[in-house]
């Protein structure tokens, strides 16, 4: 199983990316509760330089809770994890990444988690072709 579910765009700002993903996250129920600006961390706390890195803690309450319902351990692998990037080895293009939400089934071992992961795959892979539809894609 591959652990994310991925488009990459090209031509496209990487601003105008990830407000596009932010309005598509929206649209299909997820809200954005945290954000972590890697650029700007490493930079601060290391020195280091890198490319353009966000990663967007996405979370769509009612599915949340009935995973959370269903098996408590379930919240260290949440919110899911959407990842707006630079590509360094291609410049000009972006990579949203989002987190494959059928591993955290998988890695918890809970069966009653399967349709829940099923559910929540559809909406992040309906987020993912919608952003893939709507900006050029490579």
């Amino acid at each position: 199983m591959n652990v994310a579910l991925s488009t990459a765009v090209t031509g496209v700002d990487f601003d105008a990316v990830t407000a596009k993903t932010r309005e598509i996250l929206k649209d299909n129920g997820f809200g954005v509760l945290t954000e972590i600006d890697m650029q700007a961390t490493l930079k601060s706390k290391l020195g280091e330089e890198m490319e353009r890195y966000l990663i967007l803690g996405a979370c769509n309450p009612p599915l949340a809770h009935r995973a959370v319902t269903v098996e408590k351990r379930i919240g260290v692998l949440l919110p899911c994890n959407v990842v707006v990037r630079e590509d360094p080895q291609q410049p000009g293009t972006v990579l949203v990444e989002a987190m494959n939400p059928g591993l955290m089934a998988q890695v918890v071992d809970n069966p009653a988690l399967a349709p829940i992961a099923d559910e929540v795959s559809a909406k992040m892979r309906t987020v993912i072709d919608t952003l893939a539809g709507a900006l050029r894609t490579t």
